[in-house]
């Protein structure tokens, strides 16, 4: 069985081309619309060593008492 060229909505034909050029451009709008979000502040490199950006890392090899214990 082919696909059909036309759907009925509501008692009207419609070509299913049509229908999708319509989301496309719907779509493109909305997009357009909602723009992009700036950021609430500036964004800045974590320079930790990679151990201790994770809380996992953290817990696994603590600085604190490490350095406790070298003085």
């Amino acid at each position: 069985m082919t696909k059909p060229d036309i759907i009925l909505i509501g008692g009207r034909a419609y070509r299913w081309q049509e229908i999708c050029e319509l989301r496309r451009r719907q779509l493109a709008a909305v997009k357009a619309a909602r723009g992009e979000q700036p950021t609430l502040f500036a964004l800045k490199d974590d320079c930790r060593p990679v151990a201790e950006r994770t809380a996992t890392g953290r817990y696994q090899e603590p600085t604190l008492l490490g350095l406790m214990r070298s003085d």
